[in-house]
């Protein structure tokens, strides 16, 4: 089993050509449509199978709801999203569990095989590898816009096409790359979760804040104020280790921490295979291809991020 307690899941060796892929998450909704938060809480409980090189396989609906205040037809709709998801994904829901909540809160606990010398971690990222990243970040951002109902319809859209969006494409790239460094950016925002593969691998990095895509008006909507707590959380906790280019102010510091939902996964990878990946991630049609920066020597886990170019 892999005890590390820094990789986006938990890891149980059955044979030698065989492993169990185990993991759990869920939260409140993000957006108003049922089906839709549905549909965004599962993938973003899949992800994590994803980022270990996994396929998921059996799932379990985890819920919580006001049965006295929300109709259960909300809920159908809901679970309905799930498994619409989980399908796509070729698992199986079998069943879960249920409790009255005076929040609603939905997601899934999900188990997926992986063969043991294939699987990705966040402990092997090497100094020269370059950072490949394959969603563009801001939901954060665009979810709290939502709640406020300040969220324009194309940024809405974005939002939801990257958080409805499986990670199965990059994880499939990404094996076919032999890309052996990966994580998910979820809650802890694309610096945090660098810094967590990077503490874990022994390695420090250099990324550049103008590579990194973003969602069509995530910025406009910081620079408005719609930014969730545990966005500045991310920002307050990155600065211990990270070196923000001077050029890059406040706003453009709390995109690239921004608390993602349903994220991409983050990939490091030797430079020969670069080109392999990209092509490989294109072919797979996943939302974002973006080298972003190096893996360099240095303190374990320390960023510099340079200067930021072209944000929208």
């Amino acid at each position: 089993m892999d005890a590390s307690g820094r990789d986006d899941a938990a890891v149980v060796r059955l044979s030698p050509d065989r492993a169990l892929v185990l993991t759990t998450d869920f939260f409140t909704p993000i957006v108003d449509d049922p089906f839709t938060f549905g549909r965004i809480a599962a993938a973003n409980a899949l992800s994590d199978v994803y980022a270990m090189g996994g396929r998921p396989r059996w799932c379990l609906n985890l819920v919580g709801w006001p049965r006295d205040r929300l109709p259960l037809d909300a809920l159908g709709e809901v679970l309905r999203g799930g498994a619409e998801m989980v399908g796509r994904a070729g698992a199986l829901i079998l069943g879960g569990h249920s409790i009255d909540d005076p929040e609603p809160k939905y997601g899934l606990m999900v188990v997926g095989e992986v063969h043991p010398d294939r699987m990705t971690t966040n402990a092997a990222a090497r100094a020269g590898d370059h950072l490949v990243l394959t969603k563009p970040i801001g939901t954060g951002i665009i979810t709290t816009a939502i709640k406020k109902d300040a969220a324009p319809a194309d940024a809405v859209q974005a939002a939801v096409e990257a958080m409805t969006a499986l990670n199965e494409g990059a994880a499939a790239a990404a094996a076919e790359a032999g890309v052996r460094a990966a994580t998910d950016v979820t809650g802890f925002g694309l610096v945090g979760h660098l810094a967590s593969m990077l503490a874990a691998s022994g390695v420090a990095a250099e990324i550049s804040a103008g590579a990194v895509p973003r969602l069509t008006g995530a910025r406009r909507l910081a620079e408005a104020g719609h930014v969730p707590g545990g966005t500045r959380r991310n920002l307050a906790a990155a600065e211990a280790a990270t070196t923000f280019d001077p050029a890059l102010d406040e706003i453009e510091r709390l995109v690239l921490c921004d608390a993602q939902t349903s994220g991409g996964l983050l990939l490091a990878v030797p430079a020969d295979a670069v080109p392999a990946l990209l092509r490989a991630l294109a072919a797979h049609h996943t939302l974002a291809a973006a080298d972003i920066g190096v893996v360099t020597t240095g303190a374990p886990g320390a960023i510099r991020v340079r200067v930021a170019s072209g944000a929208s």
